[in-house]
């Protein structure tokens, strides 16, 4: 952020150089104004802001001009013109920058520049900002927003672990709705953190478009694809509706029979090798420069024995209800395995991997 504050006060003063110094430009002002709202967090919305703010200020200074035409009031103009750029700086394409065809209508109209040559030189004068703004923004250290994917990647392997490992722990201490609202929780600390994730590889994406100066930069390391983010969104998934059928049994009034005793220790004990496996893929991350063991093949392996004894349950089973019980948790459990054992990481720089 500091850095982009210096970025902009520097185009500020560019801007002003340029415009008010050297053309000695009537509105030198505008040249300034425009180029420092233009420093954005990526070179993208520099170059999307400048464009959109060029028609916002030309929009704004036509209507005021023609506003201004037609009443030959200052004040008759303002009231005019103000309602019909406020409507057209509130269409959602705009954004921030619609606040913009209101101030420059607002700007004409008080300081009564609306002749052809002030709409002119306020044009050309915006123009020059925007130039200005965009080129500092995209020559000096242009922002590529590549660590924030890094910082998040780890969170949802951590918080599906957390969740696993917290569901075995009640299962074999004896479940109870108490414990249905902590799975609950952490369910959606999982589901932020793949939010997070999410918004992290769009930022990071966003970061390099446009950007003429992030092969410079060299990057933290390489990043797995986003097809890793899928698998973790679909692995949270399978986690989240076995605790919602694990909980269901504890409400007052259950839609699903209980799962029977010896379920629950089974489910612990697949529960426990997952959050092993997950916390395997978390030194992956986190420790690169550690020799990769047999942990996590180990884990999975421990995962599929647990599996083979919830089905060998369930088809001990006599009992229809818990016949369908038992068999949602085994269905559930092997696509979350299955997941679990494809999930790979490939490594790509992350240009490549923003491409794919």
């Amino acid at each position: 952020m500091g850095v982009q504050a210096l970025k902009a006060a520097g185009a500020a003063l560019i801007a002003w150089l340029l415009a008010g110094w050297w053309w000695q430009a009537p509105m030198a002002l505008m040249a300034p104004w425009t180029a420092i709202a233009l420093v954005q967090s990526t070179v993208y919305r520099s170059v999307r802001a400048g464009v959109q703010q060029l028609a916002l200020i030309t929009s704004g200074t036509l209507i005021a001009a023609a506003a201004v035409s037609v009443t030959h009031s200052t004040t008759a103009a303002i009231a005019l013109a103000l309602p019909l750029t406020t409507l057209l700086g509130n269409y959602t394409r705009f954004g921030d920058q619609g606040l913009y065809a209101s101030s420059t209508a607002l700007f004409v109209l008080t300081y009564g520049t609306y002749s052809a040559s002030d709409i002119g030189h306020r044009l050309l004068e915006s123009l020059l900002g925007a130039v200005v703004g965009i080129a500092v923004n995209a020559l000096v250290l242009p922002p590529v927003h590549l660590r924030g994917v890094r910082d998040v990647l780890p969170g949802p392997p951590r918080q599906a672990a957390r969740l696993a490992r917290l569901m075995a722990d009640d299962l074999e201490a004896g479940h109870g709705s108490d414990h249905a609202q902590q799975w609950k929780t952490q369910t959606d600390r999982l589901t932020q953190a793949l939010t997070d994730l999410r918004s992290a590889r769009s930022w990071t994406q966003e970061s390099l478009r446009l950007n003429p100066g992030h092969r410079l930069r060299r990057p933290p390391g390489a990043l797995p694809a986003p097809s890793w983010d899928t698998s973790w969104e679909r692995i949270a998934h399978h986690l989240s509706s076995l605790a919602g059928l694990l909980a269901e049994g504890t409400r007052d009034e259950p839609a699903l029979a209980a799962p029977p005793t010896d379920a629950p220790a089974h489910t612990a004990q697949l529960l426990r090798a997952v959050a092993d496996v997950c916390e395997g893929y978390i030194q992956n991350l986190t420790e690169p420069w550690h020799e990769q063991d047999d942990g996590i093949e180990e884990a999975t392996q421990r995962a599929r024995d647990a599996l083979e004894q919830l089905k060998l349950f369930l088809l001990a089973q006599n009992d229809r209800e818990t016949e369908a019980v038992v068999g949602a948790l085994v269905a559930r459990a092997q696509q979350l395995i299955h997941d679990l054992s494809h999930l790979n990481q490939p490594s790509t720089s992350p240009e490549t991997t923003m491409r794919q």
